[in-house]
């Protein structure tokens, strides 16, 4: 079979296609053909060598993705041939609250990743699709949808009169913004991009701020909810946008923190507008199995489709990671096997 690799340089440029035996699924596991899968940012992180300096190589990257059963192993019955099936991010992480002994089975780093015709997972780390998917969408769930569904349900709890901030037009921003939505919840989101703003409002936003133009789009929040401020706000920028979170949360409100794309480190961090607004600061990372089959029943009951920005080939897999680099899409770049 054919899958890509990281061998021990890192950057995407140094990625290779390689070949590799069809793995053998042993006990209790699975063995799929993969259809496709998603990229997110830590898969770039990951190539780049930004997580880990001392990643053990060869390492097949990309966390998400969407196959078919091809084989099972004895003693493996929570499956069928031909069940279409998704590994979660975190293999070890079922229900629950996470331990720190979770991390060590993440998909794509420390662990073989999906971008491979094949891969051979352990049954409970696998879920069914919804069947009215298609594959590329399908493949968009593991991290961006679940990390939404995290944030916005299980943690969030957010309910109908509520106002979200949703930053950016990512996977996980497009996933909040349409979870939110299904809740009953006003969704403000922030782009540098009036076109993404327009097309964020045809999923269902209610306002837009491009944040390039009003860099104190936090004022604009406290504007459009009378003073107030946000109940939620899903903070993806990190550096540049915690503290303005913070400045356009309500008292008691919650930022669920998911991502760090401007920064990871908050210097100048505003303690005091914190006190003062009670806020309540959420790290999020992915979820669980449990949390993974509830968004599905979600999205099955009420038809909601995840937003696909561009589909690659396989073979141009290197192109699909430059694509993801520039930062210009709007919902999930997938790559079709």
């Amino acid at each position: 079979m054919k899958v890509y690799e990281i061998q021990g340089a890192f950057g995407i440029d140094q990625l290779k296609e390689v070949e590799r035996p069809i793995p053998v699924p042993g006990p209790g596991e699975v063995c799929i053909k993969m259809r496709a899968v998603s990229l997110n940012s830590r898969d770039l992180g990951v190539i780049d060598g930004f997580y880990n300096p001392d990643l053990k190589a060869p390492l097949i990257p990309v966390s998400d993705g969407v196959g078919e059963v091809a084989a099972l192993g004895e003693g493996a019955t929570r499956f069928k041939l031909g069940d279409r099936v998704s590994g979660i991010f975190t293999q070890s992480w079922i229900s629950g609250e996470a331990t720190r002994d979770n991390w060590v089975s993440a998909l794509g780093s420390p662990l073989d990743g999906l971008l491979a015709e094949y891969a051979v997972l352990p049954e409970k780390g696998l879920v069914r699709v919804p069947d009215h998917l298609t594959d590329e969408e399908a493949a968009a769930l593991p991290c961006a949808g679940v990390t939404a569904w995290h944030a916005i349900v299980e943690e969030g709890k957010v309910k109908a009169g509520d106002t979200v901030v949703v930053q950016g037009t990512g996977g996980v921003s497009l996933f909040a913004l349409q979870f939110a939505k299904l809740h009953g919840a006003t969704v403000i989101i922030t782009s540098s991009s009036d076109e993404k703003l327009k097309r964020a409002k045809e999923l269902g936003a209610d306002f837009g701020i491009n944040y390039k133009q009003t860099p104190e789009w936090d004022q604009i929040v406290l504007e459009l909810t009378d003073g107030r401020g946000a109940d939620h706000i899903v903070d993806l920028g990190g550096s540049a946008t915690l503290n303005k979170s913070i400045s356009a949360l309500r008292v008691g409100g919650q930022i669920s923190m998911v991502g760090g794309l401007s920064g990871y480190q908050v210097d100048g961090f505003a303690i005091i507008p914190a006190i003062l607004r009670r806020a309540r600061l959420q790290a999020i990372n992915v979820g669980s199995r449990d949390m993974f089959e509830s968004m599905n029943l979600a999205i099955r009951q009420n038809g909601l489709r995840p937003v696909i920005d561009r589909v690659f080939p396989f073979e141009r897999t290197v192109e699909a990671l430059q694509y993801l680099a520039e930062g210009s899409y709007f919902g999930k770049i997938c790559i079709k096997f």
